[in-house]
């Protein structure tokens, strides 16, 4: 009696340890954690200081501060085609499976509160770049995928390196001023997934893995959140439904390999953006009065690979430096085209023109 008793004992403590796993995982099921945290950076200064640069002089223009905020100027915020809830001096713009915050504060305002959100979800910084309005996170694990059964609730938490997702994340947030002095904020994700790299399974590599528009809008969220709007409420404007994107298409023009768009420009730039943030471009600078990104692309064949071996894999080591290329909009209308051009503003017709094109119009899709 006494051994039964231990027995329905023990079962009930570990029914009991379940079902408080399983409420924690349904209750927050984000619980990133980087390789490492508190990365020590240093309050940036005005973020409408933008760096010049001659490399990136336009024909017949340069490019400058001024020169994107007369751009920024001329360009209303507003766009016909997006829906937009607003909570007090932030509202959450969308358009199809892409959500962007637009906060009626300045940008060098907001982006201590922005860094010290990612800090706090358990991130790291990679990249801090206020010249440009950029901040990137490390490569994290969400421990919240981990099954939360009865071993790892009890003794796992005390091993925690023998247990893996087998997948890693990044974000990378952007920062673009509106032209009455506000601030437009986007949230882009990368992943990684580790797979077996022969027929035998006795080694892994990582390779990407698509974007997950469903987790930038939860950090969206999470940052309105940060910036004075209550859970409830970000989670109703969060969760209300956005209209249909159009697709794009690839095409050639002149020779040249274009991304065709039937929309005005204020929606291209904005999904172009969100594109190039999304598929791991390096973005330099950007002009909107001229409709340029200036990027830096390493193409696939000249990538250094090291399959398995983690740290090197995330890291930006290539064989040969990366090359640089602009990446521009032009709307006539309700009608847009994105095109490339190498780095002294010539078209691109290279095979490397077509991948970077493919790659637009895949995430534009």
């Amino acid at each position: 009696m006494k051994a039964a008793t231990t027995r329905l004992s023990l079962l009930a403590l570990a029914m009991a340890l379940s079902a408080c796993s399983t409420s924690i995982l349904e209750g927050d099921k984000i619980d990133y954690k980087s390789a490492a945290k508190g990365s020590s950076l240093e309050v940036p200064p005005d973020l409408t200081q933008l760096s010049r640069d001659t490399r990136y002089a336009m024909p017949g223009g340069s490019v400058s501060a001024a020169a994107m905020q007369a751009g920024q100027a001329a360009q209303p915020s507003g766009n016909a085609n997006a829906a937009a809830l607003s909570l007090g001096d932030v509202r959450i713009e969308r358009d199809g499976s892409q959500r962007w915050l637009v906060v009626n504060r300045p940008a060098d305002k907001l982006w201590e509160p922005v860094r010290d959100f990612w800090q706090e979800s358990g991130f790291t910084l990679a990249q801090s770049e206020a010249n440009v309005g950029i901040m990137e996170t490390d490569w994290a694990e969400n421990r919240a995928k981990l099954p939360q059964d009865f071993i790892r609730s009890t003794i796992g938490k005390l091993m925690e390196s023998l247990y893996s997702t087998g997948e890693r994340d990044k974000f990378r947030t952007r920062l673009e001023r509106t032209a009455n002095g506000g601030t437009e904020i986007y949230i882009t994700h990368r992943g990684m997934i580790e797979v077996y790299g022969n027929v035998t399974k006795d080694s892994t590599v990582w390779q990407p893995r698509p974007s997950d528009p469903e987790l930038e809008t939860e950090f969206l969220r999470r940052l309105m959140v940060k910036l004075g709007v209550s859970q409830e409420q970000s989670k109703a404007v969060a969760a209300a439904p956005a209209p249909r994107a159009q697709a794009a298409r690839m095409a050639t023009v002149n020779n040249v390999p274009v991304v065709q768009l039937d929309e005005g420009f204020d929606r291209a730039w904005r999904r172009v953006g969100l594109a190039l943030d999304r598929t791991g471009f390096t973005v330099e600078d950007r002009n909107r009065n001229e409709g340029t990104y200036f990027v830096r692309y390493v193409a696939p064949d000249t990538e250094k690979k090291e399959p398995g071996f983690f740290s090197k894999l995330f890291s930006s080591t290539s064989a040969t430096p990366p090359l640089k290329y602009r990446i521009v909009v032009r709307s006539q209308g309700e009608a847009t085209t994105v095109s490339v051009l190498n780095e002294a503003g010539a078209p691109e017709t290279s095979a490397n023109a077509e991948r970077i094109v493919r790659v637009i119009a895949d995430d534009l899709k």
